[in-house]
């Protein structure tokens, strides 16, 4: 079995009322995965008898890392501001470099803001359940 790291080549949403959107990810930077799915808590819970306490909760999935931005067009930010903006989530694919394509349903969250000398932004999608590894 071999382990292959490297970029993320591609990011999409499909998004039923807004359309079909694309995004580059910078080469050479790292994204970060949460599946998401159920977690245990990491408080060292337990009773008076010294037995544990195993609180399980769930959590939704997350990506996040840099993406290109086209200063002069204003797509990207332009985009994530609309998707963010909607009401209805929509169906975001990550594909990496050793073939894995992840697939989940959400929106993006939190800051969006672009780095002018790096032409980047930091993208990051949230979204319900798990995300799903379909490739």
């Amino acid at each position: 079995m071999s382990f292959i790291a490297g970029d993320f080549t591609e990011v999409t949403c499909t998004h039923p009322t807004l359309g079909d959107f694309r995004f580059s990810p910078k080469s050479g930077e790292s994204f970060n995965i949460d599946r998401g799915g159920i977690r245990s808590a990491d408080d060292n819970a337990v009773t008076s008898k010294g037995e544990s306490i195993d609180v399980k909760n769930n959590k939704g999935w997350s990506v996040d890392g840099p993406i290109a931005t086209d200063l002069k067009t204003g797509y990207e930010e332009e985009s994530i501001i609309a998707l963010s903006a909607d009401p209805v989530h929509g169906v975001w694919t990550f594909s990496h470099i050793s073939g894995a394509i992840y697939k989940g349903t959400g929106r993006p969250v939190g800051d969006i803001a672009t780095d002018t000398n790096t032409a980047q932004m930091t993208l990051k999608v949230a979204g319900g359940g798990k995300l799903e590894n379909i490739a």
